[in-house]
């Protein structure tokens, strides 16, 4: 059991949920064969870059914040090579499923339709200090070692997940209900009003109070590009 314990590695971990608060476990978590080399996270802000008229340069104003990205690659192996980079294990001894069902065991968790809520899963990503709640984006699969019968031996997944944080989580860390500060939104296509509100307050209730501080004659129809500004909510609770 010691010697078990000395060689043994934490492996990168994706678990699957279906819900987004990620309390309602979907099987078995993934867990890679060998841990990836390196990980890359992407940050990104959008601004909207508006230049007046008769002027040479344009205000960079402040829309989003994307939703942060990690990418990873994940290597599948089919021979029985361990972590350490031994040679191939004796055959039957160890683990040694077929890359393909590897692989479809990560798509059934990743990226397939869950039957329950006709959407694919929610993921969590877990190795040493990072965790990360996410959704597949895209995954690349690169077959790389055949058997003579031209079974895949070895694969690669390059994966690109996307930051999905429960929204209340995500407003404790963005304090976006600071009662004291006023926020303003560029539309986007496919914003609505009720949408916008409960972002910047949590909730969708005060909606109309926003719609009349605006002067929207139709908060139903909003034009994109147009800029939208919400209140403190002392001060969007007094609007008559």
């Amino acid at each position: 059991m010691l010697l078990d314990n000395l060689f043994k590695l934490e492996k990168l971990k994706i678990e699957s949920y279906s819900n987004v608060e990620r309390s309602n476990p979907v099987g078995n978590p993934f867990e890679a064969m060998f841990n990836p080399e390196s990980f890359s996270r992407k940050y990104e802000i959008v601004y909207a870059n508006n230049q007046g008229l008769n002027t040479s340069d344009r205000s960079a104003n402040y829309t989003r914040n994307e939703p942060a990205e990690l990418n990873l690659k994940l290597i599948l192996d089919g021979t029985g090579v361990t972590e350490l980079e031994l040679l191939p294990l004796p055959l039957g001894l160890g683990n040694t499923k077929k890359v393909s069902e590897r692989v479809d065991e990560f798509l059934k968790l990743a990226f397939y339709m869950n039957s329950s809520t006709h959407e694919p899963n929610y993921l969590k990503v877990s190795w040493g200090d990072l965790s990360f709640p996410c959704r597949l984006s895209s995954v690349n699969i690169n077959y790389i070692s055949f058997d003579r019968s031209g079974h895949a031996l070895r694969a690669e997944l390059d994966l690109q997940l996307i930051s999905d944080e429960d929204v209340k989580k995500r407003l404790a860390k963005e304090n976006k209900q600071s009662p004291d500060v006023t926020h303003s939104r560029i539309i986007m296509a496919g914003d609505t009003l009720p949408l916008l509100t409960k972002q910047i307050y949590g909730a969708s209730v005060h909606y109309l109070k926003v719609a009349q501080f605006n002067q929207l004659d139709d908060f139903r129809n909003l034009t994109p590009g147009q800029r939208l500004y919400f209140p403190p909510l002392s001060q969007e609770t007094t609007v008559n």
